[in-house]
């Protein structure tokens, strides 16, 4: 047979080996030219402790595997470099341990490998073999096989989840160990299904993790997941989704890709898929598959003619030789993956080569034959006729970053179960009785153990710690070298700048459903993938606190936001404050009514014996003045910090000296009606009733009532300093606030009672020529009032929280100037720029036989005596 056309490589091939060694070993291959080797001899070594060794030497390509009727031999027809730098790596550990004294000293491991040919019926074949009883081809029926004793104590391999979980069942029934360097399936790490399975590579779901950060870290949530119909691929697709759904990843397509020598509809169904992805926004591809799937993926994708992606790779493809090598590889985009990171092995291109030139070598090949008898060839069949057709062409390419240390590493766990089992130290191994594989299986559960400086460690669940180095396919003639741009250890760290892009200008690809949201809005999701959103503001009192949040975060009470915002601030409390204009206005009007107030009382207390202040009430006069100015002081209760004792007092220094004033000017208003509206008998004896002590007490009735009235409202409906969160925007609003409106205006009962009555007793009163109107001054007094605090009502209610005290203050001094200035200050410009009217027969009108007439006489004499 032809051996298979393999790429030129052997320029690129590092130096392994010194300069006059690789002449002789071309000599050597040149001598052997188009000879058969003996590399499949090499396969069998016998020795103390025998490991059994499942590789993928070579491919059933068009072996019509799914036609078959019969449970005939199966011919592998292509070879696959991959599979036997495997081989080689288990054979230089093997090698490596029995020229050492370290770990099995004074013993002797063998190896039997064979060709899993990567198909389940291949591969349980030579596994049948391993299970058979030392030194026999049978495997026996027994109730208890403890005392079993196989041909090998551990098998190495197989390389994919596919096999492994095929084998991996069978070799659990009989507690064999078997450690595999590829198969990644996080199913293998149930113990109850996979007892004795272990692995030198990390499981899958450390890959897809890896793979959800690479995604994130360029912000990549748009993206299209393919997976292998088989076991690797649907687990590895099934863990990534999952993954990625959760960290806020969008899976646009999903599919399965057809293994080699599927039918014509699961590959139309997957030509479908591509003209989606091809047609949509998807820039980022992630391919979870096998090699032999991805090539059936790639094939088809070169001609439908899909444009160029970012390629996500897993570590089943990312080094085969099989899709690197397919025509327009080079012209799919980019392609990143994973591959784990072991010690590095710089000797194995050496060791490779060196096995290879023995292979060429007659004496060494006859030798061979006449150590090794041929069991297993007679049994399973050729274990890889294929690589006895090989030049060093064939696997040169793959030297450099060959995956070989998870293989190399496998022999070393296994040989220190064997050292722990058999007691072994420096001196020997003092236990040399045969051992079975479940004695040496219990010594490999949570094992550490020691690979070219490397410290590994089987866990509970057969899988080893080990972190990634993220690949880039770098194109060079007709292959792609695989340049290291970053690594991931439970975190990705990548190098940027090494990575060469397929875009124009090397541009940084972008695969986004939406753009980013700005600072301060929000996605609200269209369709059915969070990923496809438009961008919404968020609110006033609300702010975005994650990048990718569906909705805005309220915040707290006593915080506040602007809109568009990604962070809330702290409120800071509003009140009233004495700085403020408004307040400082307010002080003005309260400075000018106090002191028009206190100036009228010290001209009423100058003159309190003249006509017109005795016409006014004189002492009663006095007194309502005084009353007036404590309404006016009554406004400092309201600016500054609001406290419980402020907002009780409010209301009570207000209308309680607003009563007393009020009540005066009724007992006028009823001086002047009585006199003008009522016969003279009934008027003299009303008019004695309306001064003197009579007229003191029914001021204080009338302030006895109030001061009842508002001892309700505060016993009931006590005013409380509240902090209302939510009134202003910014600010925190510190107030007193009113438990009970219709309470609030019945504190004013009385005062508007006492009002009215004396508008009603003055208004349609007639005055008489030549003498003081005072029902005119009463009746303005009366309509201040009114007028005051029905405009107060109307915008109070509608005049903002905030302002609302100032709007009290405003209404107070508004109605103490009102009164002010339609009733005393008259008399005070009479008293001090018309002194001539300050007479008896001007306010009083006395006559003979006349109350007011005799008081006004009195008055008279008075002011004459004084004047005097």
């Amino acid at each position: 047979m032809a051996p298979p056309k393999g790429p030129p490589g052997w320029q690129k091939l590092p130096p392994a080996m010194s300069g006059l060694a690789l002449l002789g070993l071309m000599a050597l291959l040149g001598l052997r030219a188009g000879a058969p080797l003996c590399l499949t001899q090499q396969f069998q070594m016998p020795g103390d402790y025998v490991l059994g060794g499942l590789f993928p030497v070579g491919l059933a390509e068009g072996a019509s595997l799914t036609n078959r009727t019969q449970p005939n031999t199966t011919m592998c027809t292509r070879f696959s470099s991959v599979g036997l730098l495997w081989a080689l790596a288990v054979q230089m550990a093997v090698e490596e341990i029995n020229n050492g004294s370290t770990l099995l000293p004074g013993l002797h491991l063998g190896y039997d490998f064979f060709d899993s040919c990567t198909e389940p019926v291949v591969a349980m074949k030579p596994s049948l073999l391993f299970m058979a009883k030392a030194g026999s081809r049978s495997i026996a029926a027994y109730c208890d096989y403890a005392q079993y004793q196989p041909r090998v104590v551990a098998v190495i391999g197989p390389h994919s989840s596919e096999l492994a979980l095929v084998t991996g069942k069978f070799f659990s029934f009989f507690l064999m160990p078997q450690v595999s360097y590829g198969a990644t399936t996080e199913r293998l790490s149930n113990r109850e299904e996979f007892p004795s399975f272990f692995r030198t590579v990390p499981s899958d779901r450390v890959q897809a993790a890896a793979m959800v950060e690479l995604l994130q870290e360029f912000r990549w949530n748009w993206v299209a997941a393919m997976g292998s119909d088989d076991e690797y691929g649907r687990q590895g697709l099934s863990l990534f989704s999952g993954l990625a759904t959760a960290r806020g990843i969008c899976i646009a397509h999903e599919g399965l890709v057809p293994l080699l020598g599927a039918d014509s509809r699961k590959l139309g169904s997957l030509q479908s898929l591509l003209q989606q992805v091809n047609q949509s926004h998807v820039q980022v591809v992630v391919l979870f598959s096998s090699a032999l799937a991805a090539h059936t993926f790639f094939s088809l994708s070169i001609r439908c003619g899909l444009s160029p992606k970012v390629w996500v790779a897993s570590e089943a493809w990312i080094t085969s030789e099989l899709v690197m090598m397919l025509p327009g590889m080079a012209q799919v985009g980019t392609v990143l993956g994973f591959l784990h990171r072991g010690a590095l092995m710089p000797d194995f291109s050496s060791y490779v080569q060196t096995r290879l030139a023995l292979a060429a070598d007659p004496a060494f090949c006859a030798s061979l034959n006449a150590e090794q008898p041929p069991l297993g060839g007679r049994v399973v069949g050729p274990r890889c006729p294929q690589c006895d057709h090989i030049t060093l062409k064939n696997v040169s390419t793959l030297l450099p970053h060959h995956r070989t240390f998870a293989a190399y590493a496998a022999v070393y766990g296994v040989a220190q179960a064997l050292h722990n089992t058999l007691l072994c130290n420096a001196s020997g191994c003092p236990t040399r009785e045969p051992v079975r594989p479940w004695q040496l299986l219990e010594n490999m559960y949570n094992m550490t153990f020691r690979v070219r400086g490397t410290v590994l460690r089987f866990d509970a669940r057969g899988n080893v710690d080990m972190d990634y180095n993220v690949k880039l396919w770098v194109w060079q003639d007709l292959m792609p070298t695989l340049l290291t741009v970053g690594t991931f250890s439970g975190r990705l760290q990548l190098q940027h700048s090494r990575i060469r892009w397929h875009t124009p200008e090397n541009k940084e690809p972008v695969s986004q459903c939406s753009r980013q949201c700005k600072e301060g809005q929000v996605r609200r999701v269209k369709g059915f993938h969070s990923c496809c959103y438009d961008c919404v503001d968020c609110k006033a009192g609300s702010y975005r606190r994650n990048p990718d949040d569906l909705l805005c975060t309220l915040c707290d009470q006593d915080q506040w936001s602007p809109d568009r915002s990604t962070r809330c601030f702290p409120r800071r409390p509003k009140f009233l404050a004495w700085g403020e204009p408004a307040v400082l206005v307010l002080l003005m009007l309260l400075g000018l009514a106090l002191g028009l107030a206190l100036a009228a009382l010290g001209l009423f207390i100058q003159h309190r014996d003249s006509p017109l202040v005795w016409a006014s009430g004189g002492p009663r006069a006095c007194f309502g003045l005084a009353c007036l100015s404590l309404v006016c002081l009554s406004v400092l209760l309201y600016p500054g910090w609001p406290s419980p004792t402020s907002c009780l007092a409010q209301q009570l220094l207000l209308h309680l000296p607003l009563t007393g004033c009020l009540s005066t000017l009724f007992l006028q208003a009823a001086e002047i009606f009585v006199r003008a509206e009522l016969p003279i008998s009934w008027a003299d004896w009303l008019h004695g009733r309306l001064r003197g002590p009579w007229a003191w007490l029914a001021v204080l009735l009338a302030m006895l009532a109030e001061a009842a009235l508002c001892t309700w409202y505060l016993v009931a409906f006590p005013p409380e300093v509240m902090t209302d969160w939510r009134v202003l925007p910014t600010e925190a609003l510190v107030h007193c606030r009113v438990h009970s409106w219709v309470s609030f205006g019945l504190v004013h009962t009385t005062n508007a009672t006492l009002a009215f009555l004396c508008f009603l007793g003055t208004f349609l009163v007639q005055s008489q020529p030549g003498r003081y109107n005072g029902a005119r001054g009463l009746t303005f007094a009366t309509l201040a009032y009114f007028i005051t605090w029905i405009s107060f009502v109307p915008l109070f209610a509608n005049v903002h929280v905030a302002y609302q005290p100032a709007v009290q203050m405003g209404a107070i001094l508004l109605c103490a100037l009102g009164i002010l200035a339609t009733f005393h200050l008259p008399k005070c410009y009479l008293l001090l720029w018309r002194p001539e009217l300050n007479t008896p027969e001007f306010f009083l009108g006395g006559g003979p036989g006349n109350a007011t007439g005799q008081d006004g006489s009195r008055g008279g004499e008075e002011t004459q005596g004084k004047n005097k």
